[in-house]
């Protein structure tokens, strides 16, 4: 199984949303808080090539995408290989 994080903020519907599609995965992942102007954000904008935004998930350290990809990932049938999950 890859590794999967998340990096979020408290309040971010879209964190909220992205973090709730992968739960209904049953994938196992690690959610980071990160809010604004702490180490972790500026980690995940780093690790993103330069996305400031959250949330920021990645797989096996290769950056997926914010909610929006995810979202449209899941759309196109292709978030559950984008997670290692067999359909």
């Amino acid at each position: 199984m890859p590794a999967i994080e998340i990096y979020t903020q408290p309040g971010c519907p879209y964190c909220v949303r992205a973090v709730r599609l992968l739960e209904s995965k049953n994938v196992p992942f690690k959610e980071i808080n990160a809010p604004r102007g702490t180490p972790e954000r500026e980690q995940a904008y780093e690790r993103s090539g330069g996305s400031s935004t959250v949330p920021q998930t990645f797989v096996d350290g290769r950056p997926l995408g914010g909610c929006d990809d995810l979202m449209r990932l899941e759309r196109q049938g292709q978030l559950n290989a984008a997670l290692g999950l067999a359909d």
